[in-house]
């Protein structure tokens, strides 16, 4: 699986950043992932992701639990939807399809960071790990 993930917006703390940076490295045994931010969404480069399934967070999507979240990474491999576009802190952008992380309004850096966390998750769901050390 290939995922970008563009957040647009404001910018994210260092903390929020590192964190960021750790999922990322500890995603890299499932699947490739790139994060980029962007303080105007109209600099988005949208050019190269036509080809992406691109999927909105969003506090007005639908909420997914951990389990749901694996669930829809299992299809969408056996679908051969492998190019996945998140995007993070624009509602207006058109996708294929909105998803929540919380109904509460949350800073970009936060609802990216737990972005993170829970599609690390989803892949230790998916590969039968224990998550918790």
């Amino acid at each position: 699986m290939n995922y970008k993930v563009y957040a647009t917006g404001n910018k994210i703390e260092k903390f929020y950043s590192d964190a960021i940076k750790e999922y990322q490295k500890r995603l890299s045994r499932f699947c490739n992932i790139t994060f980029s931010s962007y303080k105007n969404s109209q600099k988005l480069p949208f050019q190269e992701t036509d080809k992406y399934y691109k999927i909105v967070i969003s506090p007005a999507g639908k909420s997914l639990s951990s389990e749901e979240l694996a669930e829809k990474i299992k299809e969408f491999e056996l679908t051969g939807i492998t190019d996945i576009l998140i995007i993070i802190g624009n509602e207006e952008i058109h996708c294929n399809e909105t998803i929540s992380i919380s109904s509460m309004k949350m800073s970009l850096g936060l609802t990216s960071t737990i972005f993170f966390e829970q599609l690390y998750r989803a892949y230790k769901i998916l590969n039968n790990e224990p998550y918790h050390k």
